[in-house]
């Protein structure tokens, strides 16, 4: 194992979950509104599942290094099963993959994929409310039930896992270079100090930077209303008109902190987890008012040609073998807490910088977050279409003016 930085800098780009432009927002938008599909009936799910058979195939669609090169995980499934695979790195933004798929699934035509991976927000709330995801049953997903932690079993975008499983986690939080910041931060506000004025890096994406908005005013995102996010606009504005913020970041925010360009800003966990392997000076925080957790889910679109296999392939990966294998090269937060034990236990045996690299994924809380850390953890706003249209412009005005 190397403790390379494997994740390339498109990664986490796509986090512009709403857009930073009206491109974005007529994506984010489109065909929504007065289209939602009916929730599922349970004897209905019933009935489509009792029809499935094994073909002997899935095509999963994934994100960029999600998956090791020698696709080790997959192989393995293929063995056991005998279904074989295709992977696709396919989605780089989900706005974007969105605007390509909402049309073909609206058409009732099939994407070609069996497993497709999105992150929580509102393309794949979208996705869910406009019946593209086939319910899942879950008396196929053993599993998942035995092993995956219960933070993701309850999950508000997806109650009771009706339509996804998570295949990694990750959290936004604060990154802070500790050449130049000598204190323990701690706080949000940290943030907003003036003291750090023209060293403060925030997030360009409206929902990220609304989340710590409202963090720093005592709001949860989860139980917002507009009033609160104007409370949030406003205080974001004020600074950014201090002169505090030296620049609003989509990626580079990670080479900005270690380079000493800003001292601190907000962070997503993984970055800074790779950055600290290659022994660059940076720490990351959830700050004491609260963090973003996001989570990548894998789900199948309505159409799959293969959703018995992409069922058990979707499961196969709960086995807890195989997500300390994927764990080990992906370096987020997992959804199966007994990875943590197993990865401590191959330490044991590893040698040199495989030995040390596996001792830090084991101790570090950007991998396995400590109960604290969860307690304090919020997801998005959820939006209606209409709430887009309001929520968005007032984060946008920030960010890009």
């Amino acid at each position: 194992m190397d403790p390379r930085l494997h994740l390339p800098r498109t990664r986490r780009d796509f986090f512009r979950i709403t857009g930073l432009s009206a491109t974005g927002l007529a994506l984010a938008a489109c065909g929504v509104q007065g289209q939602k599909a009916a929730p599922p009936k349970a004897d209905a799910v019933q009935d489509f599942w009792s029809k499935q058979t094994k073909h002997g195939k899935v095509v999963f669609a994934n994100w960029p290094e999600y998956m090791p090169e020698d696709k080790a995980p997959l192989e393995k499934f293929k063995q056991a099963t005998g279904i074989s695979y295709e992977y696709k790195e396919v989605i780089q933004e989900n706005a974007e993959f969105f605007g390509k798929v909402d049309p073909v699934l609206r058409a009732g035509q099939p994407l070609g994929y069996d497993i497709v991976v999105m992150t929580n927000g509102i393309q794949l709330q979208h996705m869910i409310e406009l019946g593209y995801c086939v319910p899942l049953d879950h008396s196929k997903l053993p599993n998942f039930q035995a092993n995956a932690g219960q933070k993701y079993k309850e999950r508000a975008y997806d109650p009771g896992s009706q339509y996804t499983v998570p295949y990694t986690s990750g959290v936004t939080g604060i990154a802070y270079n500790t050449k130049y910041v000598k204190e323990d931060i701690t706080s949000i506000e940290s943030l907003f100090d003036p003291k750090y004025k023209g060293r403060v890096g925030m997030m360009s994406d409206a929902q990220e930077i609304g989340n710590f908005g409202m963090f720093a005013l005592g709001i949860d995102p989860e139980k917002s209303t507009e009033a609160d996010w104007r409370k949030a606009g406003e205080k974001l504005k004020a600074q950014r008109d201090a002169g505090i913020v030296r620049k609003y970041y989509d990626q580079s925010y990670i080479d900005a902190v270690s380079k000493g360009d800003v001292w601190l800003t907000m962070a997503w966990s993984g970055d800074v987890f790779q950055r600290q392997l290659a022994g660059e000076p940076v720490k990351f925080v959830v700050p004491e008012e609260g963090g973003t957790i996001w989570t990548d889910n894998m789900l199948i679109p309505k159409g799959a040609a293969n959703p018995l296999d992409a069922l058990m392939l979707m499961d196969y990966l709960y086995q807890p073998a195989v997500a300390a294998e994927l764990d080990e090269f992906i370096q987020y937060v997992t959804p199966v807490p007994a990875v943590q034990d197993l990865l401590r236990e191959k330490a044991k045996t590893a040698k040199g910088e495989d030995k040390k690299a596996l001792e830090d994924m084991v101790g570090s809380p950007l991998m396995f977050p400590a109960e604290a850390d969860y307690a304090k953890l919020r997801s998005y706003t959820k939006l209606t279409t209409q709430q887009e249209q309001v929520f968005n412009p007032i984060f946008q005005s920030i960010t890009q003016a």
